[in-house]
């Protein structure tokens, strides 16, 4: 496993799986390039590692159980990629709606940047309507199912 990799590993499980914001001084960079992440808010932003704590934290507040488990990993330079699952439970408001108690489960796939040992930026594939239609705030079809 190489330096990024491993980087890169305990990261998910310190950042993404425990929700410890004071570990994204050691992981990110400096600035935060969210090359494309469609239907995230921060898409096509540069973020300071302040700003990325903010991300953290809007991301793990529906779901404060969040956790990614890793499938594979591929690594070309200073770029991995990885293929995930992500698994929480509704438990916390999203944006105008109130928690549902119900779990999620996708699946997705994000390639990340590195700039001297640290994560600089990435560009990510999920599919967010299955999000809503598992919490029940959209039919299979992308309608409203209320």
């Amino acid at each position: 496993m190489t330096d990024n990799a491993r980087t890169l590993m305990d990261f998910m499980e310190a950042v993404w799986n425990r929700g410890d914001a004071a570990a994204v001084d050691r992981f990110v960079a400096d600035a935060y390039v969210i090359h494309s992440d469609p239907g995230d808010p921060w898409d096509g932003k540069t973020l300071s590692r302040e700003e990325f704590k903010g991300r953290l934290l809007a991301s793990r507040t529906p779901f404060p159980d969040l956790r990614f488990e890793i499938a594979e990993t591929v690594t070309e330079g200073d770029r991995i990629a990885i293929a995930w699952r992500m698994l929480g439970t509704h438990t916390g408001p999203m944006g105008p709606w109130a928690a549902t108690g119900r779990p999620i489960a996708i699946q997705g796939m994000t390639v990340y940047y590195f700039r001297d040992g640290r994560i600089a930026g990435h560009r990510q594939v999920v599919d967010r309507l299955a999000v809503a239609q598992q919490l029940g705030l959209a039919g299979p079809a992308g309608r409203n199912s209320t």
